[in-house]
């Protein structure tokens, strides 16, 4: 189970990182914490982990926009930031869809 898991905690380090990184404290804090309730054997934790997927490649979405308009300001080179961000928030975004998985349905009593 945990390396089906695994790109869901691999998610959740990375935004807490980011989060953290730009002073987010707390939403850091709940971001590293959160793949705790993975230990939580209950229907409803796969969908509430799948909204805190989704929203976390959201941030990673806003991210690569506000840094690619800054880096248009400025000049710089974007493209290969882009690329990474936008990957970034694939990756988040589609490790909700381990929650699919019908061995991981079982374990959390999803029907």
């Amino acid at each position: 189970m945990f390396l089906r898991l695994l790109p869901v905690l691999l998610s959740a380090v990375l935004m807490a990182a980011h989060l953290s990184r730009h002073g987010a404290l707390l939403l850091a804090l709940v971001a590293l914490f959160l793949p705790a309730g993975l230990l939580v054997r209950r229907p409803w934790v796969p969908r509430v982990m799948q909204v805190a997927l989704v929203l976390a490649a959201l941030e990673w979405v806003r991210t690569g926009v506000a840094l690619g308009r800054e880096r248009l300001a400025l000049g710089e080179p974007w493209t290969r930031m882009a690329i990474i961000l936008v990957a970034v928030a694939a990756v988040t975004a589609l490790s909700g869809l381990v929650f699919r998985l019908r061995a991981v349905r079982t374990h959390y009593g999803v029907p």
